[in-house]
């Protein structure tokens, strides 16, 4: 409760230093803090420029020509950034390319053109803004196979070039000519959806209208079904004749079926088939032969049905918006001496955000002044609160728990890890698993099959058997009502959309249908040691001077060379040398050998350090007064390092890495879970291999491994044991990452490249989260084959009773719904699917609930 009155009281108090400032009585300056413009000094806050708010930033991208010089370039891009209105311009001198995003409300792109023609430049072609795509947001889509005919409907679009719509995030990307933004908002609305465009850079959070309020389809259902209700019971307990019960009848038809028969009907422009036409030709079909109650039963059931998808779906969809939300809309900025609180679209790189106890952490940036605790359960999962001091890195949507913060910025809000993640998970839901492709491939020969069934059906007896046609029309109107492959088509992606979205707020993200599906199916785990198995933050334990040389001397030796190396045993021994006040000397000509050392020039003299089968099978340096030393150490599980010439070596320095707390446990986890094998693959020699496999429970190990030795054990762990795969820090493990079945990255969050790379990311340094997302992967999969069967199973139960005559129609389209609903709710239980449990700790309860949610 502390933390949230915290958090209320500050939101207040930043929200009359904003009046204040609003009102004039902020300092004078030449540049302020909420804007980019320069003034005179008698400008105050509340000037137009500054009390404006910019209300839909557009972004857009011009060609520019006589583009031949980096300083013009410069000039131009602050030329432009200056105007009233633009928001941010940006110069890419090498392409001759200028992004700039501005305020559409206070200006156009014509103004911005009219600048860099009069600064002496061209613009290659006006539209080239216009070929970025479109991006739109799609409300009320809550069927798969709708997703599809959408595509084609909108594909068919003459200036659309190219359309994919992503039913898991409810996106559709348009690439088209420029002039087609209102023409297929137009025909998504024709379809029954509405679009809106997702402007680059605006801020993507979640609606705060109920589903109830926002979807087209509650009314037209609610009144359908009371009109359809209130003729129904009249009816039965004899209060009106058979004709005013009918017209009743009629009368929800038309007010619920309005809306599915025009989209079916726009459908056949663009040559689709689809549930809503079928519905339609099912609803007109009943009346026609006289069962106006039917008609009136399958119009209703049919648009519930499609409502209470649509809310099923919006939950789930949701629970990942729902993720953007956890950063907050403002935050106080300092820039330029003035502080201001500002919308975080507006803040720039190198922008310093306050940051008060309680306080959401609103941008990606480093700690400048200040310390702190910080919960990150919502970006990595991490179960408990983390230390944070000046120079350590925050993520936006993070909770600063106790300490003031200064934090510079580094990333911009559309950049920063949370929206990576957001985005990430979105265009993961539209990457189709192989269990999803069987699917789209059978429901393609399924529902035309089915149609030309009931064709026949609805023919062939009454033509050539003498049998009535209005029985045979029934039963074939009653095929075409089963014909819909809703309930399959959407079994898997509403499976992966919840798997994914449990991940993402557990901190694992998974980059795609295919690679969750994939994580399930290993039955060996590849490990890295180093930071992964390791806590790999390494200390160097003894330093062993030969030769009678000086210790003092030869750490400083060592500092200097090890300076210029990103290596955790080289940060250990600088580390090392500034615990003793040690200082470093001057090294020159530094190279690196990967997997084996480093060498640099000091005081004149090359000097070596790496492992000792380098200085001994390459350098060819003999070590006869070192190996006692050198084995006795590796044998107790410490790497040794020797620091030497071409000549002698000169010192043995040995480096310890301790295993994570957590590291047997998660293995002895994997082993009850069913993995076959756990393997450690190092680049470190057999006695510290042996060392740290003794202590993670006698786990397999392979030792001395150079970055392609790495790749092939990884090939033939793969042919001996099928699916495999390897855990590590997704940047130095590239190659083994890239060959593995399943490349996972471990404590990614904030690294662009194991963020990139990775089929799976940890986004924290928790082993414990492995088990986890495998577990999650094979219960994702069984749920997919229990919504296929069920599917699959409904259909044929149905088609039977249908040939049989023992359906109605009214039970087919009940079927149908019910079956949807069913594959729906069996996969929204992935959205609970349970994590690793996570200790309590103050602060903390708030966030894990938002999360949750």
């Amino acid at each position: 409760m502390s933390n949230k009155s915290s958090n209320s009281s500050s939101q207040t108090e930043h929200q009359h230093q904003s009046t204040d400032r609003e009102h004039g009585r902020a300092p004078a300056e030449h540049k302020h803090a909420c804007c980019e413009h320069d003034h005179g000094p008698a400008h105050q806050h509340g000037a137009a420029c500054c009390s404006v708010p910019v209300a839909q930033t557009v972004t857009r991208s011009l060609l520019l020509e006589g583009m031949h010089c980096g300083d013009c370039a410069a000039k131009l891009e602050k030329a432009v950034s200056r105007m009233d209105g633009v928001v941010h311009a940006e110069v890419q001198f090498a392409t001759a390319k200028m992004i700039v995003s501005y305020d559409e409300q206070r200006m156009g792109i014509d103004a911005i053109q009219k600048q860099i023609e009069g600064l002496g430049y061209g613009i290659n072609d006006r539209d080239e803004h216009r070929r970025l795509p479109s991006v739109f947001r799609i409300e009320g889509m809550d069927c798969a196979d709708c997703a599809s005919k959408l595509e084609k409907r909108v594909g068919a679009i003459a200036a659309v070039h190219k359309v994919t719509v992503n039913y898991g995030a409810a996106k559709m990307t348009v690439h088209h000519d420029g002039t087609a933004d209102d023409e297929i908002m137009k025909t998504v609305r024709q379809a029954g959806y509405t679009a809106a465009l997702d402007e680059e850079g605006a801020p993507r959070r979640t609606e705060k209208r109920s589903f109830w309020r926002r979807n087209t389809k509650v009314v037209p259902t609610a009144i359908s079904g009371a009109v359809f209700a209130a003729a129904w019971c009249l009816h039965a307990f004899g209060l009106i004749h058979d004709l005013t019960a009918n017209l009743g009848y009629a009368l929800a038809i038309v007010i619920g079926g309005y809306r599915i028969a025009r989209t079916g009907l726009f459908g056949l422009k663009s040559r689709t088939i689809g549930m809503d036409l079928l519905m339609t030709i099912a609803a007109v079909g009943a009346a026609v032969i006289g069962q106006w109650e039917e008609g009136a039963a399958v119009v209703f059931l049919f648009s519930l049905g499609e409502t209470l998808e649509a809310y099923t779906m919006d939950r789930t969809r949701r629970s990942i918006r729902g993720l953007m939300d956890l950063s907050p809309k403002e935050a106080l900025v300092r820039r330029n001496g003035v502080e201001a609180v500002l919308p975080i679209e507006h803040i720039r790189i190198g922008d310093t955000v306050i940051i008060k106890p309680g306080e959401k952490i609103a941008m990606d940036g480093t700690i400048a002044k200040g310390a702190s605790t910080v919960n990150q359960a919502p970006i990595t999962g991490e179960s408990a609160p983390v230390d944070k001091g000046v120079g350590d890195e925050v993520f936006a949507g993070t909770i600063n728990l106790y300490g003031s913060l200064e934090v510079a910025v580094t990333r911009l809000s559309k950049d920063n890890t949370l929206s990576r993640i957001v985005h990430m998970v979105e265009e993961a839901q539209a990457q189709k698993a192989p269990s999803q492709r069987f699917v789209d491939v059978f429901a393609k020969y399924y529902t035309p099959a089915v149609i030309i069934l009931a064709v026949g059906i609805a023919l062939i007896p009454p033509l050539f058997m003498n049998q009535p046609f209005d029985v045979w029309i029934y039963r074939a109107l009653m095929m075409l009502v089963v014909s819909c492959p809703c309930a399959l088509v959407i079994s898997t992606p509403v499976s992966i959309v919840s798997a994914i979205g449990n991940a993402a707020r557990n901190g694992v993200l998974v980059k795609g249908g295919a690679h969750l599906e994939r994580l399930g199916s290993v039955s060996v785990i590849a490990f890295d040691k180093t930071g992964t198995l390791t806590t790999g933050v390494p200390q160097v334990t003894s330093v062993i001077p030969l030769g009678g040389r000086d210790e003092r001397q030869l750490m400083s030796i060592a500092a200097a060379i090890e300076a210029r190396s990103e290596h955790p045993v080289a940060e250990a021994i600088v580390r090392k040398a500034a615990a003793d006040r040690v200082p470093a000397a001057e090294a020159t000509d530094f190279a690196a050998a990967p997997g084996k050392g480093v060498r640099a020039f000091v005081h004149g003299t090359e000097f070596y350090i790496g492992s000792p089968r380098w200085f001994r099978q390459e350098l060819q340096v003999p070590l006869n007064e070192a190996m006692h030393f050198i084995d006795r150490l590796e044998s107790q599980g410490h790497t040794v390092m020797v620091l030497g010439t071409r000549e002698e070596a000169w010192a043995a320095i040995a480096v310890a890495d301790e295993i994570r707390d957590n590291g047997r446990q998660t293995l002895e986890r994997l082993r009850q879970i069913g993995i076959a094998r756990s393997v450690m693959l190092t680049g470190d020699n057999q006695g510290t291999a042996r060392a740290v496999a003794s202590q993670l429970g006698g786990i397999e190990y392979r030792a001395e491994l150079l970055p392609q030795d790495k790749v092939a054990a990884i090939r033939e762990l793969s042919q001996s044991y099928g699916s495999l795969a390897m855990l590590g820090d997704g940047v130095n493990d590239a190659p083994a990452l890239a060959t593995a079945t399943v490349g996972i990255a471990m404590g990614a969050a904030g690294t662009d490249t194991a963020l990139e790379t990775a089929d799976v990311a940890l986004m924290a340094d928790d082993l414990s989260k492995l088990p986890y997302a495998i577990e999650l992967s094979r219960r994702t999969v069984r749920i997919i084959k229990q919504n296929i069967a069920f599917s699959l199973l409904v259909k044929v139960v149905f088609l039977a009773m249908i040939f049989f005559g023992v359906s109605t129609l009214w039970m087919a389209v009940l079927a149908d719904t019910g079956s949807s609903l069913i594959v729906i709710a069996n996969g929204m239980r992935l959205l609970r699917a349970a994590a690793p449990k996570q200790a309590a700790f103050p602060g903390n309860g708030d966030t894990l609930q938002a999360a949750a949610k």
